[in-house]
Parts: C-alpha cells; sequence; structure tokens
C-alpha cells in the first residue's frame, strides 16, 4: 500500500511539474563595469552578451542556465617598480583586460508586477588577458541581481557579479595603496551588468 501510494503520488508531482514547466531560449547583452579589488584603479566600461535557456518551473520560479561572453578588467593600474636602468622608482598605468566565458545557473525568484530576483553561481573561462603575472586561470564568483520584465517579454536587468579567485599577482602589481590594506594582495573580479534580455516563445 505505502509503494503504491508513493507511486501515485510521484506520478502526480512529475505531471503536475510537467504541466506548469516551460523552456524557452533567449538573447542577453548590456553593458559592463568592472574592476579588480584593492587596485584602488579605475572601472573599465566594456559589454557583455550570450544566450540562455528560461526553465519555468513554477509561476514564481525559474532556472537559468546561461553561457555568456563578457570583458571585464581594470583601467589604470598604477604599478610602483624599480628601474634597473635609472636606478629610480618609477610608477607606470596599466589597463588589464580579462575576457571570460561566463557560465552561469541563475535561480529566478518572480514577484507581482514583473519584478525578479536573480542568485547563482558562475563558472568563468579565461579566453585571452594581457596580464603579466596571474595567479588563477579561471574564475568563480557568485551573481545577484534585480530585473524587471515587461508587458512586451524584455527584461530589464542590474546584476552585481563577484569573483571569489585570487587572479594576479599583487607582487608584480603592486602600488603604494594597496600595501595599507589587511587583503592588499587578495585581488578579485568585480563586475556591475546593467542590460536587457529576451526569451522567445513568449
Amino acid at each position: 500500500m505505502t509503494k503504491k501510494l508513493f507511486f501515485l503520488l510521484t506520478v502526480f508531482f512529475t505531471v503536475h511539474l510537467q504541466a506548469q514547466m516551460s523552456a524557452k531560449p533567449g538573447l542577453r547583452a548590456g553593458v559592463s563595469f568592472s574592476t579588480i579589488s584593492e587596485m584602488h584603479a579605475d572601472y573599465r566600461t566594456d559589454f557583455y552578451a550570450g544566450g540562455f535557456i528560461e526553465m519555468n518551473l513554477t509561476k514564481h520560479y525559474a532556472l537559468q542556465p546561461e553561457i555568456t561572453y563578457s570583458r571585464q578588467g581594470s583601467n589604470n593600474v598604477a604599478r610602483n617598480y624599480y628601474d634597473e636602468v635609472s636606478q629610480t622608482d618609477k610608477v607606470e598605468y596599466l589597463d588589464l583586460n580579462l575576457n571570460y566565458l561566463s557560465l552561469a545557473a541563475i535561480n529566478k525568484i518572480k514577484f507581482a508586477q514583473g519584478i525578479q530576483l536573480q542568485v547563482g553561481p558562475t563558472l568563468d573561462i579565461l579566453l585571452n588577458d594581457n596580464l603579466v603575472v596571474k595567479k588563477t586561470q579561471n574564475d568563480l564568483g557568485l551573481v545577484l541581481g534585480v530585473a524587471y520584465e515587461s508587458p512586451s517579454g524584455f527584461i530589464f536587468e542590474a546584476r552585481f557579479k563577484k569573483g571569489f579567485l585570487d587572479i594576479l599577482s599583487s607582487d608584480y602589481y603592486q602600488n603604494d595603496r594597496n600595501n595599507d590594506y589587511l587583503f592588499g594582495d587578495y585581488n578579485t573580479n568585480i563586475n556591475f551588468q546593467l542590460g536587457v534580455s529576451y526569451s522567445f516563445g513568449k
């Protein structure tokens, strides 16, 4: 009797979930503002673009796997170094570029009037960079965001992505200011995104 009840409940919930679930492909793109923590440099303004599949599991929850090309980095990074030729301390200003293929699994909590809360992990695979010395090839991070879905189906998003891994060597990219901080040698990606997405088949 217990086995039959368990089987019936399993069938019921499976059918119920399939009746509510819908999977729709989509595209997303926008502008990004990124920097590297503890470098006290300028934000780099660039873009991101990618695709996703929005899997609506219930009326108020969707799981959204994403693949995104993201251009990140930091501008005007001050590097202090000792010049052996002139035997003097010098400063050079560098624009650091890191371009990633970002794989994310975003959980979307949907509220009334089209408001959404977005959160999920991301794996960033480094495609290319201009770093002289780096500590890690790829990055792991967390995405937090809010969004508004308009009646036309366009979703306007604002996201914050924080990397967890130390990406560069502050022994090379050293400046006077990052020595004043406890985590001065822990340099992680920081990325803000403003953009729009659209899933087809609405």
